[in-house]
């Protein structure tokens, strides 16, 4: 167990702001903080005999970090960069990015810029619901939360002053007379071993869904999409050798993002029952793609629905970024709302006939938690009922803070999205964390492998194999492939599989003996990522730098 320094709680009663700092239970006469811990449990239960305002709780531990050790702290949500880094690294914010341009594409909304600060201090790292300290030996020292469902917990390093925070994402909650605040599983040992035990004490069985490969119309078409593309897509799968069990329907089938119930007639003059029925003859299964809980500022809904959106206290709709003609959040307490959710899964599922539910964008559910909740909170009753209302559909999330989908879909998004490009346009790489970057979102995969079978089956995004409209060198596309097959159970394309060539049909085949592989070890060094696994009782080491592979094998 890590050697606790300090407890800091503060809160507004009365009208005052008061602080207890401890290392130790307490009490006064309005709260009392109690502090248990055994060899891998530290909690932080808060019994309150007025109602409060927390301001702040979190826990300071002390840690002493050597030189070569690797820091993994998960980011915020499905498509913040997650990697592992060295000691003496920071994680850039969005501040260097002109206020009007953050400002007109709301980036600061995409990720946890409002709910925690970015230091440019060296060392001074952090990450959300769990991280790690890896050394040299790939001994493990896991910090994760089995509470996030009370409130998200940021986990902080400073690696100069030798230190550990667990921050309780809880400001401006008002507690009546209880609150769990901290809980915390701090294990040591293997890979395996810690992981093992964190998902063991959440008590989430193993996912039940099954391995997937699948075909999503997004990246070869976006949302330039129709009846005749989706039949055209469709087709190229007659005679091909690379069987899918998904064919997903992307963004575009609608009229406005938010009026899911309103098809564009002039791109699907059919009912979508049609199209549907069409990829279950083809031997798949129909998904299609919603973001439940946002609509856009040209939809019917945001015009004429005004009482539905989360707005600030001075009644403004709450921006949630810049995708298509701007973006705001749905409130999920309001009854309308919740009818309307289901009103759309009902038409998807039951009169479409759609078997997979791409939900994105999730996060706009926590974008402002009312006074008598957490984002914690807020996330978990927003997956709970779109669990309610799946009606048995299997559910892929996406743009989910991932800790309150564990245990709730099927599958989910572990990183950004792919871009046609290696690592985007130059001038995106300074944008915010969440922007597409097809690098990203392989580390994200390589470095949140561990959720894979245990907190749901993971979607890497898609793999891209095709030679034409991508910048990408085959090895970068190798790469993605590779990673994806070893971290992931969602093995998406968007690729035209009849003009598959030699190579890609090989790719297909190394992907499929790689999906039996385990990765013993994985490690980002000076910008080169190396893999070691273990195949067919050989053990492979894999180096990619910049996206290029030099392997050797034993």
């Amino acid at each position: 167990m890590l050697k606790l320094r300090s407890l800091t709680f503060s809160y507004r009663a009365d009208g005052r702001q008061f602080t207890l700092k401890t290392s130790s239970s307490a009490e006064n006469r309005r709260v009392s903080v109690c502090i248990l811990s055994d060899e891998e449990r530290f909690d932080v239960r808060l019994a309150l005999r007025t109602p409060v305002e927390i301001t702040h709780l979190s826990a300071e531990f002390e840690y002493r970090f050597d030189e070569d050790m690797r820091i993994f702290l998960n980011g915020y949500q499905s498509w913040t960069d997650s990697r592992e880094y060295s000691i003496n690294e920071t994680m850039r914010g969005i501040d260097h990015i002109p206020a009007p341009i953050r400002e007109k594409y709301a980036f600061a909304s995409y990720g946890d810029y409002r709910i925690t600060e970015y230091s440019r201090k060296k060392g001074c790292l952090h990450g959300f619901s769990y991280g790690y300290i890896r050394n040299r030996d790939d001994e493990y020292q896991l910090i994760a939360s089995l509470g996030e469902d009370d409130g998200f917990t940021v986990i902080k390093t400073d690696t100069a002053a030798g230190t550990i925070t667990a921050e309780k994402d809880c400001s401006g909650y008002i507690a009546e007379k209880s609150y769990r605040g901290l809980s915390l599983y701090i294990g040591k040992g293997t890979e395996d071993e810690v992981f093992d035990r964190y998902f063991e004490l959440l008590g989430i069985p193993a996912p039940a869904a099954d391995r997937i490969w699948g075909y999503t119309s997004w990246y070869r078409h976006y949302q330039n999409i129709s009846r005749d593309t989706i039949a055209e897509d469709l087709n190229g799968f007659e005679g091909c050798e690379n069987a899918m069990d998904v064919f997903q329907i992307d963004d575009g089938y609608q009229t406005a993002v938010g009026d899911w119930l309103s098809v564009d007639k002039t791109k699907f003059p059919d009912p979508m029952e049609v199209l549907s029925g069409m990829i279950k003859n083809a031997g798949m299964t129909p998904g299609i793609w919603i973001a439940p809980f946002v609509c856009e500022e040209k939809s019917q809904l945001f015009r004429e629905k005004k009482d539905w959106l989360v707005c600030t206290d001075d009644g403004d709709p709450i921006k949630c970024g810049g995708n298509w003609s701007g973006f705001y959040a749905l409130d999920i307490y309001n009854k309308e709302v919740q009818r309307y959710i289901a009103e759309v899964f009902d038409n998807a599922v039951n009169i479409w006939g759609f078997g997979l539910l791409k939900l994105d964008f999730l996060y706009a559910a926590c974008i402002r938690p009312p006074k008598n909740k957490t984002r914690g909170m807020v996330m978990r009753d927003a997956m709970e009922l779109l669990r309610e209302y799946s009606y048995g559909a299997k559910i892929l999330g996406c743009g989910v803070p991932l800790a309150s989908a564990f245990g709730r879909v099927d599958y989910c998004r572990i990183g950004t999205d792919v871009s046609l490009d290696w690592d985007d346009k130059p001038y995106m790489q300074l944008m915010h964390r969440e922007r597409p970057s097809t690098k990203n979102t392989v580390l994200n995969s390589v470095f949140r492998r561990q959720l894979n079978g245990r907190a749901f089956i993971s979607d890497p995004d898609v793999f891209l194999l095709r030679d034409n409209d991508t910048t990408m060198t085959r090895r970068q596309r190798q790469l993605l492939c590779e990673v994806n097959a070893l971290c992931g159970g969602v093995l998406f394309t968007s690729d035209d599989n009849a003009g598959y060539g030699e190579w890609q049909q090989s790719m297909i085949g190394e992907m499929k003996r790689l999906q039996n592989a385990k990765i013993i070890s994985a490690g980002l060094y000076n910008g080169t990522l190396v893999l070691t696994i273990e195949l067919d009782g050989r053990v492979i080491t894999r180096a990619y730098e910049h996206g290029q592979s030099n392997n050797t094998s034993k």
